[in-house]
């Protein structure tokens, strides 16, 4: 229980101490009041409050003005801003889902929302976000996916949506799941693809990680350089994308932001979806990789990137410089 408790605070952004949703409903209004808008006084205050904070403000917003708070806000924002404002005042589960469902409905399948989604949320998480996909977006995760998807990248992504992988470690398995990983890939003609998803789909993170070691030891290289050399396409990234997250997720995300950033042109989707979905998870530990795989801070690194109150926004969530 104390590790929930100390990841709990792991976040850049925290509830706001002295909270008055009447009163932050009240500054928004008078923010969007008249000629002009002070974007500023906006993202100041939306940065500030936890994802529940903002949904109590919104709740006090429709009381005082009988008026939808997103829907004032849309019609007054524009461009990225109004994006990361959007997405700011969606509640994570429902975020989440909304991002999925884009990522499927779109012209052609986004594989690397469903990738970093799927393979970066805890079990439960997955199955709070199945919910609500269902009451937002009418249909069923499970069979969206399957439509738009197929093949071991498929089947690994219905075993993530299980959302139960096993707890704890089993020491008797370690190695003969190293040994399994091996024979499936490096050890053979052709790959096993089979025993990866179900090995790295079902087995706790912890487990993981000791499979990880044995197999380096049994094989002299990383699980990653076998994934790389055995498989292809998006099932290769999804295989990665699960062997980072048991391995460090905050290092995972770090890794993305800056793929996101240090590109012709800035991904501004991902961009924007870590540092929302993040900022009260584990902001403070990405920064913390990011320096020390990069050199450079995550706060600068978006300093250099972006521009105007899209950017602003962005530096508050990023919660300081290091």
């Amino acid at each position: 229980m104390r590790d929930e408790v100390e990841r709990a605070h792991r976040g850049s952004v925290r509830p706001f101490v002295n909270f008055n949703a009447k009163q932050d409903a009240e500054l928004l209004h008078k923010a969007m009041k008249g000629i002009g808008t002070d974007e500023d006084a906006i993202l100041m205050l939306l940065t500030a409050r936890s994802n529940d904070q903002r949904q109590q403000i919104k709740a006090a917003y429709k009381k005082a003005h009988g008026k939808d708070l997103v829907s004032a806000l849309k019609s007054e924002l524009g461009g990225l801003f109004e994006s990361l404002i959007v997405a700011l005042m969606t509640p994570s589960v429902a975020y989440d889902a909304s991002q999925l469902h884009k990522a499927i409905k779109g012209a052609g399948t986004d594989d690397n929302v469903l990738i970093e989604i799927m393979a970066s949320r805890t079990g439960q998480q997955i199955k709070d976000i199945i919910k609500v996909y269902k009451k937002d977006c009418g249909g069923k995760l499970e069979k969206d996916i399957c439509g738009d998807t197929s093949g071991h990248y498929q089947k690994l992504l219905v075993i993530l949506l299980q959302g139960s992988r096993e707890e704890g470690v089993d020491e008797g398995k370690i190695e003969k799941d190293a040994k399994d990983l091996y024979a499936a890939g490096e050890g053979k003609f052709g790959t096993d693809e089979e025993k990866f998803i179900t090995i790295l789909g079902n087995r706790s993170t912890e487990h993981l990680r000791k499979v990880f070691d044995a197999y380096k030891k049994l094989s002299g290289s990383d699980i990653e350089d076998s994934i790389k050399s055995e498989t292809t396409g998006n099932l290769e990234n999804l295989l990665l994308a699960v062997v980072k997250c048991a391995r460090s997720v905050p290092t995972y995300f770090a890794e993305e932001l800056y793929g996101s950033m240090r590109r012709a042109g800035t991904d501004d989707d991902t961009l924007m979806r870590i540092m929302v979905s993040r900022s009260e998870v584990d902001m403070l530990d990405i920064r913390a990789s990011f320096k020390k795989m990069y050199g450079a801070s995550l706060y600068t690194t978006i300093q250099e990137d972006t521009t105007g109150d899209y950017q602003k926004a962005l530096l508050y969530l990023c919660g300081g410089n290091d």
